[in-house]
């Protein structure tokens, strides 16, 4: 289901109920305040609008914005960068005008010279993933790191998919050592590909799939928060190897709109470090039994079909 007005109102208020009058530098004038956060005049104040115009604004009615009384609410709002460009996209998808973008529906195949790269990138674990968060390729490494994921997908007999590891599988939440936190990022990180593609029928699937099978997942969605996940540090506990602290970059592929090449690395000299030299060796000495080839991954991911190299 594509993003309603009911979507933009939701996140208008909840983004409205975290700033506080004195962090938008406004007078706080006594009395009990029925919102947590700021009222709606005071919104409208600060973005310098008319009431009447915001609360039409608040309800959905976005058709006409233009990109600059957005950004204006943005400011007032305090948005972040994720949460400026969903209000957008929001307008976006219900006609917003100027505030338009392209509209994308996330990639699902991984071109060759990709795979070549993330071969390349030996002693790291490696994968393109999209904004489904499917995961589309890995590196040798990448496949021995995310074991727990490609099993879920074995046994279930669904493509590899970060967002129902996280969500469906109990395995994660012994594989992340933060959990919860990283529920809260899947979900906002589904929450941020809606707004970026409306019209993707598979999208909507698994968000309707992940709310239907998960009480816990649904109450995370139904915050509207939205994430640009680009890096960090991330603390796993591996089945094979134990706890890895790793450090990770997200790098967008330019070429293929909506992929993006996931890269983690240990400090050096760290445990960590020792741990994923520990793994590589494991995942070589599995591949020489199983006779399968050393400069690829056993399987990925193309258009929804599973292939061998």
């Amino acid at each position: 289901m594509r993003p309603s007005k009911q979507d933009v109102r939701d996140f208008l208020v909840t983004r409205r109920g975290k700033v506080t009058p004195e962090q938008a530098g406004l007078s706080h004038y006594g009395g009990n305040r029925r919102v947590p956060g700021l009222r709606r005049e005071e919104v409208a104040l600060l973005a310098g609008v008319s009431v009447d115009y915001y609360t039409r604004l608040e309800k959905g009615n976005l058709a006409g914005a233009s990109e600059s009384v957005l950004h204006s609410i943005a400011s007032a709002l305090q948005l972040d960068d994720a949460e400026r460009a969903h209000l957008l996209d929001l307008a976006r998808a219900l006609d917003g005008g100027s505030a338009a973008r392209p509209r994308r529906t996330p990639r699902s195949r991984v071109r060759p010279g990709l795979q070549l790269v993330l071969d390349g990138m030996a002693g790291m674990p490696a994968f393109v993933t999209n904004a489904r968060m499917d995961l589309l390729a890995w590196n040798p490494l990448g496949g021995a790191f995310l074991g727990p994921l490609l099993d879920f997908a074995a046994a279930t007999g669904t493509a590899p998919n970060f967002a129902r590891f996280n969500v469906l599988d109990p395995a994660a939440r012994d594989y992340y050592l933060a959990w919860d936190k990283a529920c809260d990022t899947t979900a906002s990180m589904l929450r941020t590909a809606v707004g970026q593609s409306p019209d993707d029928p598979e999208l909507h699937a698994l968000v309707g799939e992940l709310c239907s099978r998960s009480d816990d997942f649904a109450r995370r969605w139904a915050r509207h928060d939205v994430r640009l996940h680009t890096s960090g540090t991330k603390t796993f506990l591996h089945p094979q190897v134990g706890e890895l602290e790793l450090h990770y970059e997200v790098l967008p592929v330019s070429a293929d709109d909506g992929q993006a090449i996931t890269v983690y690395a240990a400090e050096r000299g760290s445990p960590s470090e020792d741990a994923l030299r520990l793994l590589a060796s494991l995942d070589a000495t599995r591949r020489q039994a199983a006779d399968l080839p050393d400069g690829s991954p056993q399987r990925s991911v193309l258009d929804g079909e599973e292939r061998t190299f």
